[in-house]
């Protein structure tokens, strides 16, 4: 072939020698081996070396240090500069320059740590970007491996935009900045935000020197709080309050927005320094108020849904950012001060009458008690004077009842017309609250809305039987239910009570009687218009003596009698015998009575 050139052999080749074995040089063999340790470099045990790529697969990175034969390192020992390429130098630590296979053993972590901490420190020092493989998550924060050494990244110090998934950086490779070194406890702090905020603070200088109130602007969602939304508007943030996102009312902003979702906002303010800025959503649009049907008057009935809730009323939605306010007054006919709550709830949909409207002020009053009729407007033909009821017990006080026949419809049962006979103290003793009571119509006032009602009228008046019972003078058994210090209430026949005062309260032994004793009483006074029965025991006995003393001054005073009846014949016998001389001896005597006189 053309291209084949004749080269001619060594004319003095030993071809014998080299078929057997032997040297075909005139050189000895630890003469060749001398020149041959000649050309590759001198290394030593635990020592740190540069060597080049020379081959890579995905498990591991062959490495030439100039050695006699070249060192096997594993992929993963590289996974911090996931761009390594044949070619590369990299450092590497000799473990042992020949083992047992006669492989050159050696480690690039090793090396890397033997050298870590002057070069980490040099990062710092030179605030130079370096490289780190994120090995994993820890509280607050990532570990970073950084030269070999394991570093610490803030969560904080990941982004200049909160991290919302740390897992996803996990196994990466990024460019960090030192920030922080505790020389003491070998402790080092990275940061990749560092390098995005220079360049961000050149950004945000030009955007915050163009800002003007009133500006619209697109921003990007950054972070949603409970009280508003952070937006990035490109290297700067702006925060829309809650109450800015809409013209409605929002529990919660992520009802309105997500993370991340662009949007134009406009400019409401910012501090001298523009380092606060307020921004606005709901602006963009117009006032629901203004958008307010025109026809819409006080009286016209409406639908909405109930957003908040106080005691005193409940707020009704009736479009996005319309509100009216139900006042608790409005929510029913009755008179009882009770809470909004027991009406409605947040959520409940209602329908309501436009009590007031100001359009200028944007507010609206509505009722629901509108939507029924006054029960007062016909109370006389619902509730006429003489009509009996069934109705609830809602309160008490020291003089009566407070009662409700339906709702809006009051009523006061005075003491006096809880009973006939049982002298109540208090409405306690003969009802409860929440109690059904029957009741009869007496009086109706319509001007203060209250109907005065009865309760004992619904019966028989029993005074008008007891005055034939328990007439003055009749004795009754009767039992001390209560002492008092004025006396004691005494239980008579009949469910009636009586009254005795102390002094009519003391037995024939001169004894006073005690609580629980059943005892005989007479009747001394009875007021039936005063529902009032005054009794004696003492009595009892006392007239009983009056009585036994005069039959015995009337049978001594009959026996005088009927002496005198048999004195007087005998007189008149006597006077009958006087003798004539007898009176000549008496006028006698006279005359010389008065002779001694002269």
């Amino acid at each position: 072939m053309e291209n084949l050139k004749n080269i001619t052999p060594v004319e003095d080749f030993n071809w014998d020698a080299y078929e057997n074995g032997e040297a075909v040089t005139g050189m000895s063999h630890e003469e060749l081996e001398k020149a041959y340790d000649g050309t590759l470099n001198k290394v030593n045990d635990c020592e740190v070396v540069d060597g080049t790529v020379i081959a890579m697969n995905k498990r591991e990175v062959v490495v030439n240090i100039g050695y006699k034969s070249d060192g096997i390192i594993p992929l993963n020992e590289f996974r911090y500069n996931p761009d390594l390429k044949v070619g590369d130098t990299v450092e590497v630590y000799i473990e042992n320059q020949e083992d047992k296979k006669g492989q050159l053993i050696l480690s690039h972590k090793k090396a890397r740590a033997t050298r870590s901490w002057d070069r980490v420190n040099a990062a710092l020092e030179n605030e130079e970007i370096i490289k780190g493989y994120i090995k994993c998550r820890t509280k607050g924060g990532m570990i970073v491996d950084v030269f070999g050494i394991e570093a610490f990244l803030p969560g904080s110090q990941i982004d200049v935009k909160p991290i919302r998934d740390y897992d996803v950086f996990v196994g990466k490779t990024m460019e960090f900045k030192v920030v922080k070194i505790n020389q003491e406890f070998k402790n080092v702090v990275v940061s990749h935000k560092a390098l995005i905020e220079a360049e961000l603070e050149l950004q945000k200088k030009e955007i915050i020197g163009k800002l003007e109130k009133g500006q619209v602007l697109e921003g990007t969602v950054k972070n949603i709080t409970s009280y508003g939304v952070f937006i990035d508007l490109g290297g700067v943030d702006g925060l829309i309050h809650i109450t800015d996102l809409s013209w409605g009312r929002v529990s919660d902003p992520k009802e309105v927005v997500e993370l991340d979702q662009k949007l134009n906002v406009v400019i409401l303010d910012f501090d001298d320094e523009k380092k606060r800025i307020a921004l606005g959503l709901k602006q963009l649009t117009p006032h629901p108020w203004d958008a307010l049907d025109a026809d819409l008057k006080v009286g016209d009935k409406v639908n909405g849904k109930v957003v908040v809730m106080a005691d005193y009323g409940a707020f009704i939605e009736i479009a996005p950012g319309v509100e009216g306010l139900i006042h608790v007054s409005e929510m029913s006919w009755s008179q009882h001060l009770r809470s909004a709550q027991d009406f409605m709830k947040v959520g409940d949909e209602v329908e309501a009458v436009i009590l007031t409207l100001d359009r200028d002020e944007r507010k609206m009053s509505l009722g629901i008690k509108q939507l029924k009729q006054d029960p007062w407007e016909t109370i006389e033909e619902k509730y006429p004077v003489g009509s009996k009821h069934t109705a609830k017990v809602r309160n008490f006080t020291n003089f009566g009842v407070f009662v409700e026949i339906e709702e809006g419809v009051d009523g006061l049962i005075h003491i006096s017309d809880l009973s006939w006979t049982k002298k109540v103290k208090h409405p306690s003793e003969f009802t409860q609250i929440g109690a059904d009571i029957e009741v009869q119509v007496l009086e109706i006032d319509k001007e203060n809305r209250r109907l005065s009602l009865g309760h004992k009228q619904l019966e028989e008046n029993p005074w008008d039987v007891f005055e034939t019972v328990f007439t003055v003078g009749s004795v009754h058994e009767g039992t001390i239910i209560e002492m008092l210090d004025k006396g004691a209430v005494v239980a008579l026949p009949y469910g009636v009570e009586g009254f005795a005062t102390p002094k009519h309260l003391v037995k024939e032994d001169g004894s006073q009687a005690q609580l629980d004793e059943k005892l005989a009483f007479k009747v001394i006074e009875f007021n039936k218009d005063a529902k009032r029965i005054i009794l004696s025991h003492s009595r009892i006995f006392e007239d009983a003596a009056k009585a036994e003393e005069r039959a015995e001054k009337k049978a001594a005073s009959n026996a005088k009698k009927a002496a005198k009846r048999e004195e007087t014949p005998a007189i008149q016998n006597q006077a009958a015998s006087t003798t004539l001389g007898d009176i000549d001896a008496l006028a006698a005597l006279k005359e010389q009575l008065e002779n001694k006189k002269k």
